[in-house]
């Protein structure tokens, strides 16, 4: 599956080409307009100790594989690229570019048969090796983007719109984990989704009929029962999860250290009592009526 870190890698290694290009590029300048940088007192002891080893390298001999190499490594830098959003990109345009800045890059050469001044020379190569290079830069990023948009189907864009999500299972002694399914271009893949730590609070919203106890609350119950939790249940749709954490209860029944009851407080049938009220805190029959009147109203 092509992830965001994948789309990441491959960035950086379209980057890395293009400043590949860009140096083959700005050490070809400097080895062939080397006496004007002279003129200009741009040069090093350093710089020419460097200049001398790489001047040994076949790529480096002449004017035209230099700039060929040069242009061989934009080309696969563009392979990729996004581009800029640009609803005026069109291709008569981007072929301008392109024709435009291959001719300026390529033909750049003819300034050396200028009877000129050396630094003359150099200053005019440079900016039209330059001036060629930004213009294919800047055509071959248009075109790359046209081309992916022309070559992309999904008129809605739905598929651009998915990303992928998480689809290992991150298990511990308290998380809750829901299995998920979610639609990643064009295809339907399983994921999960992992509360790690759900002692933080868990929001469960949704509409009547939503889906909130199937797709959420069984998982939360099963889960929490398999790893020995205790547990009290408020089923506002008496008896459904009721039934549903019983029988969980039992299956779960021998993974507790201390065997656990199952008890159910029913105000309509009474299955079990119990007394949440304190007895010391009541002095007299005022107290209970009023008490009770709490209970059942809520007010």
């Amino acid at each position: 599956m092509e992830t965001g870190e994948d789309k990441q890698g491959l960035r950086k290694i379209l980057d890395l080409t293009r400043m590949i290009s860009m140096a083959i590029l700005t050490i070809h300048l400097y080895l062939s307009c080397y006496q004007a940088f002279v003129e200009w007192g741009l040069t090093s002891q350093l710089m020419e100790r460097l200049c001398k080893n790489l001047a040994r390298l076949e790529i480096f001999v002449g004017l035209f594989k230099p700039k060929l190499a040069a242009l061989v490594c934009l080309l696969i830098s563009l392979i990729g690229a996004s581009g800029k959003k640009d609803e005026k990109s069109k291709w008569k345009s981007i072929v301008a570019y392109l024709l435009c800045g291959l001719m300026v890059y390529g033909l750049s050469f003819l300034v050396f048969y200028l009877h000129v001044a050396i630094s003359m020379v150099a200053g005019l190569y440079i900016g039209l090796t330059a001036t060629g290079y930004l213009l294919m830069l800047a055509g071959g990023t248009r075109l790359s983007r046209l081309i992916r948009l022309n070559l992309n189907k999904d008129i809605f864009n739905r598929n651009n719109e998915t990303f992928p999500q998480e689809e290992r299972l991150l298990e511990n002694e308290y998380s809750v984990n829901l299995p998920a399914k979610y639609n990643y271009k064009g295809k339907v893949r399983d994921s999960w989704i992992n509360v790690i730590n759900p002692f933080r609070g868990m929001l469960i919203a949704g509409t009547p009929g939503a889906g909130k106890s199937y797709f959420v609350i069984r998982h939360i119950i099963e889960q929490h029962l398999r790893k020995g939790f205790s547990m009290f249940l408020y089923d506002f749709k008496f008896d459904d999860l009721s039934k549903l954490t019983y029988n969980k209860l039992l299956k779960y029944y021998r993974n507790y250290k201390v065997k656990p009851k199952f008890f159910v407080i029913c105000l309509d049938e009474i299955y079990h009592r119990s007394n949440p009220l304190e007895p010391d805190s009541m002095e007299d029959i005022t107290d209970a009526a009023e008490s009770a009147r709490t209970m059942y109203d809520g007010g």
